[in-house]
């Protein structure tokens, strides 16, 4: 059944939402601020003969930074950290050079006491062999039996 007052595309539609921008409202109010005085104007006068005037501009001055100290504690810190850094790597290496030394004097020590060992073994050997003193018993007819020594 047709509607005699409806379209036919009209009844096909969906609903449509529009949505009209609204404009925002400044957060701070806008004055106009006139200058203390009419800034002066200048004329310059250009190599080719044209004349230009505006007004001098004022270049702006930066704020005044805020005091910081000469040095920052992280840079103290590192620098305080790199030197006991130096400090105990020196002390390491004196460590080993010191550690190197006692050794080499222990193995001297050892090597020298064993050439004196030696030759006051030696000296014991050759002495004994020798026939300058001492008292010399000749055995001649000497009967061992069991384990009892009959001279």
């Amino acid at each position: 059944m047709k509607h005699p007052n409806r379209h036919p595309a009209v009844l096909n539609a969906t609903a449509v939402e529009v949505h009209h921008p609204a404009p925002l409202a400044p957060a701070v109010p806008l004055l106009p601020v006139q200058p203390d005085g009419v800034p002066a104007v200048a004329s310059v006068v250009l190599p080719d003969g044209r004349v230009v005037t505006g007004y001098a501009i004022e270049p702006v001055k930066p704020e005044p930074v805020t005091a910081k100290p000469p040095v920052s504690r992280a840079a103290v810190n590192i620098a305080l950290g790199g030197v006991g850094f130096l400090a105990v790597c020196g002390g390491l290496f004196m460590l080993t050079a010191f550690i190197t030394a006692l050794t080499a004097l222990i193995t001297q020590l050892v090597i020298l006491a064993a050439v004196i060992f030696g030759g006051w073994v030696a000296v014991q050997v050759f002495r004994a062999s020798g026939h300058r003193g001492g008292t010399t018993v000749n055995i001649r007819k000497a009967v061992i039996k069991r384990s009892h020594f009959h001279g």
